[in-house]
């Protein structure tokens, strides 16, 4: 591995380091732990699976319009929004002014326009202001060890619940080899009422949970295979597989259609 740079820090938050690793560049928060990844030949793709794993919302609600997104990292997912879906309006924020200057310098995130709003701001504060305004909420906030525990509270959860306008959907990258995993889940559970669904990450330790504001999606299976292959013919992500593994890592939760997975 070979280290690019070593951006400065603002008080109590780590520092930036950018690696580079078998033509894959790398953001690290304060310690080795990659938070962001991108492969130079393709710098617009999804490099790591659970990002395409994010990307997944589409199943439920394609027609998404206001997106927002805690935890900018290394912009990967910031970047494939504003190339490939036009039709969303992205504001990310990101709390560390280094990560956001980063991103920029190093992993090629383009300038804000008209449908990308990157903005050095607290996630938390942003969606306690953000009433039923967002289709779909994107949380991948992470330090250099653990999740922000601000960004997985019940009243942070809650405050996701009021953000959504009815039928949304907030998506949490979790890893499953966090001590405090099932807390944060039993929270999710009791705030959106058990409407969830979990996708496990294939090779690495995240779990991606996608959290439902009712009226809740149809989960009718030839549906949902059929809008994975029209997706994954568009934007080159493997959503057939995702379909499958939706079906078999979730049980039936209470007051969702028959059709549920399981």
């Amino acid at each position: 591995m070979r280290f690019l740079s070593r951006l400065g820090r603002g008080p109590g938050q780590a520092s930036v380091e950018i690696s580079e690793k078998d033509g894959v560049r790398l953001l690290h928060l304060g310690g080795p732990a990659v938070q962001s990844a991108m492969r130079l030949k393709a710098p617009f793709d999804l490099e790591l699976e659970y990002t395409r794993a994010m990307l997944a919302f589409l199943l439920f609600r394609p027609e998404a319009r206001e997106v927002a997104l805690i935890g900018l990292g290394g912009g990967s997912i910031a970047k494939f929004i504003h190339r490939r879906l036009p039709q969303i309006r992205l504001t990310a924020l990101e709390i560390n002014p280094e990560v956001v200057a980063a991103a920029r310098a190093y992993f090629l995130l383009p300038d804000n326009d008209a449908r990308l709003d990157v903005r050095v701001a607290d996630g938390a504060e942003y969606v306690r202001q953000c009433e039923a305004q967002l289709d779909v909420l994107l949380v991948d906030a992470y330090d250099a060890v653990r999740i922000v525990e601000d960004l997985a509270t019940p009243e942070f959860y809650q405050a996701c619940l009021r953000a959504l306008r009815p039928g949304g959907v907030a998506v949490f990258n979790l890893w499953g080899s966090d001590h405090r995993y099932e807390v944060y889940r039993a929270r999710l559970e009791m705030v959106f009422g058990g409407h969830l669904l979990q996708l496990p990450a294939e090779k690495k330790g995240n779990i991606v949970v996608f959290a439902f504001k009712p009226p809740l999606p149809e989960l009718d299976r030839p549906l949902l295979r059929g809008r994975a292959e029209r997706l994954e013919r568009d934007l080159g992500l493997e959503f057939t597989r995702f379909v499958e593994r939706l079906y078999s890592s979730n049980r039936p939760p209470a007051g969702w259609p028959a059709s549920t997975p399981g």
